[in-house]
């Protein structure tokens, strides 16, 4: 090991709602770090050798385990990094689902699957553990974000040493814990609080196999060029700015409820939040309208209580002010902030919900992904300009077309440049479902059948006859 790690806490918990620092944590020390190695490279050698139903029943009771302590894991993302409590409590459970599907199928998407030969025997493709990963996870859903990387992976027999986010220790801790009363052996699941140099030698070391990363865009070119030359597979999933482009209604209130409520769901700080509205012109005035309504007179709350007509702080002073500076910059080139848009006082870390409009390509807002409670809408005249516009971003995660003729609306869904597309719903998600992006959100899938198939060996297995 070659890092330099500092002496000073870096992993602390701080309350976005009023600024107060709690508990802090160290850096790993380079033994520590070792030791994990050698503990995830050990495990893996015993562990991908149990039958896969008994992998399969212990990630079952991580999945009970996820739902039993719900409410205490909801309680702790509010105070680390201010999702609304029940939000968070709902993540946990939603962890629950996720860990129970690969339990549950798993088994059956890591079976052998015969090939048709030419040759006189049978052959087959294997869906084999490969080795140690590396975890890298945001935040923003400090719960999720993990179940997603690990319930397939520690079903299909592969190890897992786990980075979480430095402002969320005792999500990470929790976890951990949840993974030790599960009956997960030592080694096979391992919470480590590494610095970000430590990540470049981890990545390197022989033991480790594989990493995926959910994070910024500047983040995964980082790890990806780390992992390239040292010759490692990776998952990508760098954010985005999802088109939601709604052709048509019969009710623009409910429409727009719709819209805003899934703008504003974590506080806005979701990868596939619907961050451009592309609005038909003949309903726009009324569809922003609608928005405002919304979005003003609303108060700072305490995410822990949050009552109605108040909103939460997003997760970090600095997000709030780089989401501040975002939309000034667009108001001061011409954009219209219709409500909300005020950066509250520090060191909390409230930014009241917004509405903007009039955005053009010399904004930052046009190009960059903003993180947090802002409800940027377009207007358009025609289906042809939507899908121009939909697509006219670096960033291919989701997205999303309404209208009332079904037919119309699979027109642009279609064509969408992203990895996800929904008709006529903000999103399909669930834990049955692949998620991941394409162009500068990344590369890679998880959940669903496709998330059992990223860190494998597939091998090719021939019986001649």
């Amino acid at each position: 090991m070659t890092a330099t790690v500092s002496t000073q806490p870096k992993y602390r918990v701080v309350n976005p709602a009023t600024g107060d620092v709690g508990e802090s944590f160290d850096f790993a020390s380079e033994a520590e770090i070792e030791s994990a190695l050698a503990a995830s490279d050990a495990a893996f050698r015993s562990w991908r050798e149990l039958p896969i139903a008994e992998r399969a029943r212990i990630v079952t009771r991580v999945a009970e385990l996820f739902r039993e302590n719900s409410a205490r894991l909801g309680a702790i993302a509010t105070e680390e990094m201010g999702k609304p409590l029940q939000e968070a409590v709902d993540e946990a459970d939603f962890c629950g689902d996720i860990f129970e599907y690969f339990a549950t199928e798993g088994p059956e998407l890591a079976a052998d699957q015969e090939i048709k030969t030419f040759a006189k025997g049978k052959a087959y493709v294997q869906r084999l553990p490969i080795g140690p990963l590396l975890g890298i996870m945001p935040w923003n859903y400090p719960f999720y974000q993990i179940a997603r990387f690990a319930a397939p992976n520690l079903v299909l027999g592969n190890t897992i040493i786990l980075k979480h986010a430095e402002s969320v220790p005792k999500s990470a801790l929790a976890v951990q814990e949840l993974m030790d009363e599960a009956g997960i052996p030592k080694g096979v699941y391992t919470n480590i609080f590494a610095s970000y140099d430590q990540i470049e030698d981890i990545i390197g070391d022989r033991r480790v196999v594989g990493v995926s990363l959910t994070g910024s865009e500047r983040a995964g070119s980082v790890v990806a060029s780390i992992a390239g030359r040292n010759l490692k597979k990776c998952v990508l999933e760098l954010g985005g700015s999802d088109a939601y482009v709604v052709l048509d209604t019969d009710d623009v209130k409910a429409a727009a409820d719709l819209a805003w409520d899934t703008r504003i769901g974590n506080t806005g700080q979701a990868c596939n939040s619907n961050k451009r509205m592309i609005v038909s012109d003949d309903i726009f005035d009324d569809f922003v309208g609608q928005l405002v309504e919304r979005a003003k007179d609303l108060k700072p709350g305490d995410p822990a209580k949050l009552q109605d007509g108040a909103f939460s702080p997003l997760s970090s002073r600095k997000a709030a002010e780089i989401l501040d500076e975002q939309v000034q910059d667009a108001v001061s080139k011409g954009a219209t902030l219709h409500a909300g848009g005020v950066l509250g006082e520090g060191p909390a870390a409230y930014y009241s919900p917004a509405v903007l409009t009039g955005i053009t390509p010399e904004m930052r807002a046009y190009r960059e992904e903003l993180f947090g409670p802002v409800a940027v809408v377009y207007s358009v005249s025609s289906d042809d300009e939507a899908l121009e516009l939909a697509n006219d971003s670096d960033y291919g995660l989701g997205g999303a077309v309404f209208s009332t003729d079904t037919e119309r609306a699979e027109k642009i869904a279609r064509r969408l440049e992203s990895g996800m597309s929904n008709v006529n719903t903000p999103a399909n998600e669930g834990q049955e479902v692949p998620f991941g992006g394409v162009k500068r959100s990344g590369f890679g899938r998880e959940l669903g059948p496709l998330g059992m198939d990223e860190f494998v060996n597939k091998r090719m297995y021939f019986v001649a006859e």
